[in-house]
């Protein structure tokens, strides 16, 4: 069943890098591993659906990798190529809009997944601090789609990012709290955004019933 739902996440590439990809999640050593972590960057930053999903493809690839030669060329590269695309985030991000918010959604859907010993990759715990932070910047918090970026990712990998580094969680938690407080530009639905999880951390990475209903009411009306 797993397989098939990687086969269906990659309906979206050409016949011959679905065959690619298919090939590297079942026989990693008989494709070029380069190449594969490419076309999965490069697919993550212009498909914001293949950006949420793709994690579970990289982490389907690096651990068949592991069982057949103990490698981790997939990893290396993949890596390579995020650090890349992390020094170029601020180009990214004045170029479209929607490719810095596949980016932030990718790299931090690749810390959610790749583990080693069990524990998130510390090599990607500041860039990804570093990419909430400037989604907390004034500019971006008048943008609704950097605000709802900010929220999914906290949601998703808060916790464990606060446990790798509860200082920067409270820093970046500071920024969030004074953009609400004091930015005048905000529009309501990123108040909404912003005050939601601002109680969501303080009720220790989740929200209580009554919270619940009234965050997921309004967004809903």
């Amino acid at each position: 069943m797993e397989n098939s739902k990687e086969d269906y996440k990659i309906q979206s590439f050409d016949p011959e890098t679905q065959n690619l990809l298919k090939t590297a999640l079942k026989d990693p050593s008989s494709v070029d591993l380069e190449k594969v972590s490419s076309v999965i960057v490069d697919q993550s930053l212009k498909d914001q659906v293949f950006s949420k999903e793709a994690g579970r493809i990289c982490y389907t690839i690096v651990q068949a990798e592991a069982k057949v030669n103990n490698g981790s060329i997939f990893r290396r590269n993949l890596l390579n190529r995020l650090q890349q695309e992390f020094q170029a985030r601020e180009e990214t991000r004045s170029r479209s809009l929607q490719e810095w918010v596949c980016f932030v959604t990718f790299i931090c859907n690749i810390f959610d997944y790749l583990k080693v010993n069990n524990m998130p990759m510390m090599a990607l715990v500041h860039p990804v601090y570093d990419c909430l932070f400037r989604l907390a910047q004034a500019d971006s918090l008048k943008n609704e789609e950097e605000v709802d970026c900010l929220v999914l990712q906290l949601h998703r990998i808060g916790d464990q990012l606060e446990r790798m580094s509860a200082q920067r969680m409270d820093d970046l938690f500071f920024v969030l709290r004074d953009g609400f407080l004091l930015e005048e530009g905000l529009g309501s639905m990123a108040r909404l955004l912003l005050l939601e999880i601002l109680e969501f951390r303080a009720g220790g990475w989740q929200l209580s019933d009554t919270a619940q209903k009234y965050y997921y009411s309004e967004v809903a009306d």
